[in-house]
């Protein structure tokens, strides 16, 4: 596996070619989860280096469907990754680890392997962090540009309420490190929409 040059081909492709409004899955969300993958992966004690190769690819893949369409971009980001990593010297069966983690990052998140388990941890790691509220604005704007949402506050913070409370993570690092700041948003949410009644 020649993870970085697989890693340098995909951040350009995602730099140069995703569509201007992802304002919330561009280049830096993908960054993003990369670093938290990562760090959840050493807390969690994953020590073998090709599942950190692997887990730090399926990161930096698990969102390039966005290059080819919206809806379904995880199935998108598997065609993909089928037919990219092959010249980076994956194995079939590498491609295919590959795929079972991004897979298992399509809400509602459906993780059959540690690894997957980490991948989907850091695909929300923001939901229990500071910076949630501006991370969160950037959904709001991007569901907006494309229609998804209209533009009323307080049914964008209703759906933000029942996200949060349906979801949850599955290891015990990102449960230590972000299940509590996430209750508070959540808690913070309903405030705002109990005022809003």
């Amino acid at each position: 596996m020649n993870v970085e040059l697989a890693e340098e081909y995909i951040l350009s492709q995602l730099r140069t070619q995703l569509p201007p409004i992802l304002y919330y899955h561009g280049v830096h969300h993908t960054l993003d989860v990369t670093q938290a993958a990562m760090a959840l992966a050493t807390a969690e004690g994953i020590t073998n280096k090709t599942e950190l190769q692997l887990l730090r690819t399926a990161a930096l893949y698990h969102d390039t469907g966005f290059l080819r369409t919206y809806n379904g971009h995880e199935a998108e980001g598997c065609a993909l990754v089928h037919e990219v990593l092959p010249a980076f010297d994956y194995t079939p069966n590498q491609i295919g680890a590959i795929c079972e983690m991004i897979m298992a990052t399509r809400l509602p998140q459906d993780p059959h392997s540690h690894l997957a388990e980490i991948l989907c941890d850091a695909d929300l790691d923001y939901l229990g962090r500071s910076d949630f509220e501006s991370i969160a604005e950037t959904l709001f704007r991007e569901f907006q540009a494309r229609q998804l949402v209209t533009a009323d506050e307080d049914a964008w913070n209703r759906s933000q309420e029942q996200f949060l409370s349906q979801h949850h993570y599955w290891t015990t690092t990102a449960v230590a490190w972000r299940e509590a700041p996430k209750q508070a948003r959540l808690a913070e949410i309903r405030t705002k929409i109990s005022e809003n009644q």
